[in-house]
């Protein structure tokens, strides 16, 4: 697709009947940018207008139509139509829609269509947002102009205009993001691949396959960059019609970067250099090793190895991530509510030296969690459990070869709030009490930022 300036599109929607699916934080900016460039745009959401106190009010201040409640989505007789990320494309009002002419597409679509800048993008299952987040921030350590967006921060549209060509836009791309795209960034990292949103995909193909938009639009001299550790990542690379690398924690590889005797090293044609000893991580857990690795595959010969030492030592994480949250009485509680697969809560898991205190569970996404029960036996020497999905977990911890009653209490309490107070309850000094779900939250809470953040304020009002 033709790249062009965001003027040279939102000219082309003037005139144009466009909808917008979803008054969330992704498309309000992108409701804002349309209308003051008057272009005609209907605001649809399932939710009624009271529920948006005084958005619904500024938006038809500047020139929206609303479209509100639980027939927002019928008679779709619209030119263009903006979803939000997580709607399926193949809705049926989407697909009429389509067969009557209508151009489906989304904020992060357009957003390649426009960007004037170079574009790293990282997708994934586990890994995502810390990557991304390492990415920028190493490249701003190195003296470059940022802007972050995709899954985390903000909707990158409406600050196009103000990009150079020298500046770097570096996105983390979920699955939904992902399942319509027709581009692909300059630069593509695929950190890992196990099964996830299966209550959204139809199947484990379907997820794979919208992973694999991250690259396949990719010219001859973008680059891929693939966990060659991760049986499906590594089968990407028969597809890249660009250049490819990886990285291995397990491994010396020809060419990428590997982990020996404790130092990430970079290899390429021409020679192998040390770049960060592992020991300088400031972050805990072999898979932030590996974020590390896939950060600095993706930025080789960009980003200084000194800028990457001296970020390494300093830089603490992301919150709701591993993050701690407090040490009270001699315990250490850990939020790690971004962990909504049982992949996650198993890295987590693995990051510490001792058997933790766990509480987990929460909304069902389809994902089994027979992989999850014996690491839970390996690491964990109390179970809280709690939400939707307490008997399913709880059944393959139970189910674990190693799994002995008398060493591994098992609590479900469907309170998150009593469940918490539980867990600390059976802490004592030198324990770590870690909220690591293994699932999303959706059963009691809008999000795992909201989740993470209950969980914080229980933590803190401890005395």
């Amino acid at each position: 697709m033709k790249r062009s300036t965001i003027q040279e599109y939102l000219a082309e929607l003037k005139g144009k009947r466009v909808a917008v699916l979803g008054i969330g934080v992704s498309n309000t900016p992108l409701l804002k940018m349309l209308l003051r460039a008057g272009v005609r745009v209907t605001a649809c959401d399932r939710k009624p207008k009271e529920a948006f106190a005084g958005l619904a009010e500024e938006l038809e201040s500047l020139g929206a139509t609303l479209k509100l409640g639980p027939d927002y989505m019928e008679h779709l007789d619209f030119d263009v139509i903006f979803r939000t990320p997580g709607m399926r494309p193949d809705l049926p009002p989407l697909v009429e829609a389509l067969q009557q002419g209508a151009v489906l597409t989304s904020e992060m679509e357009v957003f390649f269509q426009v960007c004037p800048c170079r574009t790293i993008a990282v997708t994934g299952s586990d890994g995502k947002t810390t990557t991304t987040t390492i990415i920028a921030e190493l490249l701003k350590a190195a003296g470059q102009t940022v802007y972050v967006g995709g899954n985390i921060g903000r909707p990158l549209l409406p600050d196009v205009d103000g990009m150079e060509p020298g500046d770097v836009a570096v996105l983390e791309l979920s699955s939904f993001q992902l399942m319509t795209m027709e581009q692909s960034p300059d630069i593509a990292v695929v950190t890992n691949l196990a099964p996830n949103h299966l209550d959204v995909h139809k199947s484990m193909e379907e997820y794979v396959d919208a992973k694999r938009n991250i690259f396949l639009y990719q010219g001859p001299e973008g680059l891929l960059v693939l966990n060659e550790d991760n049986e499906i990542t590594r089968s990407f690379r028969e597809e890249a019609p660009g250049r490819v690398t990886g990285f291995s924690r397990r491994q010396a590889l020809d060419r990428g970067v590997f982990l020996r005797d404790g130092v990430i090293w970079v290899r390429n044609a021409m020679h192998e250099r040390p770049v960060l000893p592992v020991s300088d991580i400031l972050l805990p857990g072999d898979h932030n090793v590996e974020n590390y690795m896939a950060a600095i595959a993706a930025l080789d010969g960009l980003v200084p190895d000194q800028v990457v030492r001296e970020f390494a030592a300093k830089f603490a994480g992301v919150e709701h991530r591993i993050e701690l949250v407090r040490t009270f009485n001699g315990v250490k509680y850990y939020n790690d509510s971004i962990a909504s697969s049982p992949s996650r809560t198993i890295a987590g898991l693995r990051s510490f030296r001792q058997k933790v205190i766990l509480i987990a569970g929460g909304y069902d996404k389809h994902i089994p969690f027979d992989v999850l029960g014996p690491e839970i036996t390996a690491h964990v020497k109390a179970l809280f459990l709690t939400g939707s999905t307490a008997g399913q977990i709880r059944a393959a911890v139970e189910q674990a070869p190693d799994y002995r009653p008398q060493s591994l209490p098992i609590t479900v309490i469907d309170d998150f709030e009593q469940a918490v107070l539980a867990a600390h309850r059976a802490a004592g000094p030198g324990d770590v009490v870690i909220l690591s779900p293994a699932c999303a939250s959706f059963d009691h809470f809008k999000n795992f930022m909201e989740r993470g953040a209950a969980f914080k304020k229980i933590i803190y009002s401890l005395s």
